[in-house]
């Protein structure tokens, strides 16, 4: 005897699903629609991910008038330059009074991100400071503290800063942090004249709207991007007419976005026929109805399909019902 029931198959997929906006928005504008209407604005994490944006790009919709043609075919993502991100490399919370990891002494004009590669903070003789990138070879100030006590000291060979961090923390406890005028000061006196050094301040780099922590990166390196060429390039847009590849842009500019956000799940209904070797067993019984369920839901994680599967009731509150049945499924 053949038995039909209908099944509802809801299936989802992995990977995040990615929406074109085509409404011309600044950084700010387009996270916030993105936040509003979404999940954020779009992390790209792999080559896939280039491959699927750059198959749902629609390049008619992405000509600004208002802007030179240089600007043309280009959309945000959610990858931005943090440029305020500023922090000493020793964490001890204990170690500052309110207020003093706020301190700065920047030069004028400083820090400006040049090239879009500085990241690391060098002090001057004069005293003051300035950005400049981490891989820079420089002598170092690093910084013993016991309990009350805090003394600066000069390296004796110059190195990176990530190399001076490591010097400076095996040796004595980080690299200098500087908390007012007295210790800037005290810092300074240790420089020779028209020379700098590296001090503990650092920023974080190039952080994903989302949070998340892929360090997967596409720019288009012809053009030797990044390279913050006005300076206040600190946002990242992907140029659909070189295949996606980003390049860093002054975040005010408006153009098209992508965001991404959760995938609306496919339903289906499917019809399923058994033929029963048991005229006995009693196939609406509940128990037996979550066996097969288990068991088809199994078979299908075993080839790696995410399918929820349940049984759809009939108006008699029915699953199964005999073949020669002829009522259709609603």
């Amino acid at each position: 005897m053949s038995v039909k029931a209908g099944l509802s198959a809801v299936s989802s997929y992995s990977g995040p699903p990615y929406y074109f906006v085509y409404e011309l928005k600044n950084m700010t504008e387009a996270k916030r629609y993105c936040r509003e209407k979404y999940t954020d604005l779009s992390t790209v994490s792999n080559m896939e991910d280039v491959k699927t944006l750059n198959n749902m790009a629609d390049l008619s919709k992405m000509v600004y008038p208002e802007y030179p043609t240089y600007h043309n075919y280009r959309a945000w993502i959610g990858l931005y330059d943090d440029v305020n991100s500023w922090r000493w490399s020793l964490t001890d919370t204990g170690f500052y009074q309110p207020g003093e990891t706020e301190f700065r002494r920047w030069w004028t004009g400083e820090p400006n991100n040049y090239k879009s590669k500085e990241h690391c903070t060098q002090m001057g003789f004069d005293g003051l400071w300035n950005d400049v990138s981490c891989e820079n070879s420089l002598k170092a100030v690093c910084v013993h503290v016991t309990g009350p006590n805090v003394t600066f000291i000069l390296t004796d060979i110059s190195m990176t800063w990530p190399a001076a961090q490591s010097y400076c923390r095996q040796r004595y406890t980080d690299l200098a942090s500087v908390r007012n005028s007295r210790e800037n000061q005290k810092v300074q006196e240790l420089i020779p004249t028209n020379g700098s050094v590296f001090i503990g301040l650092f920023r974080d780099t190039w952080k994903w709207s989302d949070g998340s922590a892929s360090s997967f990166r596409y720019w288009n390196l012809n053009d030797k991007e990044p390279n913050n060429n006005d300076q206040r390039e600190a946002c990242v847009a992907a140029d659909f007419s070189r295949l996606g590849q980003w390049e860093d842009w002054n975040c005010d500019f408006k153009r098209a976005f992508v965001c991404f956000g959760p995938r609306p799940a496919s339903k289906r209904v499917i019809r399923l026929r058994l033929k029963k070797k048991n005229s006995s067993l009693d196939v609406n019984d509940p128990a037996v109805m979550e066996a097969m369920l288990k068991q088809l839901q199994q078979k299908l994680g075993a080839r790696g399909l995410d399918i929820k599967l349940s049984w759809r009731k009939q108006a008699d509150g029915q699953v199964f019902h005999k073949e020669e049945e002829e009522d259709e499924l609603h």
